[in-house]
């Protein structure tokens, strides 16, 4: 357990709070920061535990982080997916693929779009948070889960 604890929060805390802090002093003031978390982080996920406190820790670095940066303008934010159809996804269930494919099925039957989503869908939220139709945007968490965190 302790491996997969640093491990992921490694990964999904460490990396995210050093790469922020690296990247900051070559944003331009008015620049937009878009977090990764997942909507694991707001509900009970059997077996995830470990990883669902990383992506909410991920959530609050963006609430904290608006109001750190906001003398510079810079707008913090978080897309936090649902199930995606990513290989990284399919292969939680080992390489057969009719149990990847069970996998997907199941996780289509949880959300209320009765689909899992495509990576493209994840890049368009980002891509809104990113312009500046989203210039009133900062600190906000956007569900890109097909209703999944709302239910």
């Amino acid at each position: 357990m302790r491996r997969q604890y640093d491990d992921t929060f490694g990964r999904n805390v460490k990396g995210v709070l050093f790469t922020v802090q690296k990247a900051l002093p070559l944003l331009v003031d008015g620049a937009s920061v878009i977090l990764t978390a997942s909507n694991a982080s707001i509900k009970g996920t059997p077996a995830f535990s470990v990883y669902s406190a990383s992506k909410a820790a991920v959530r609050n670095f963006a609430r904290s982080w608006t109001l750190d940066l906001k003398s510079r303008g810079i707008r913090v934010n978080v897309i936090s997916p649902g199930p995606i159809k990513t290989s990284g996804l399919a292969d939680l269930v080992g390489p057969d693929a009719a149990q990847q494919q069970g996998l997907l099925d199941y996780l289509a039957s949880t959300t209320p779009l009765g689909r899992v989503g495509e990576p493209g869908e994840v890049a368009g939220a980002a891509v809104f948070l990113a312009s500046s139709d989203a210039s009133f945007i900062a600190g906000t968490e956007l569900f890109v889960d097909g209703g999944q965190a709302q239910i």
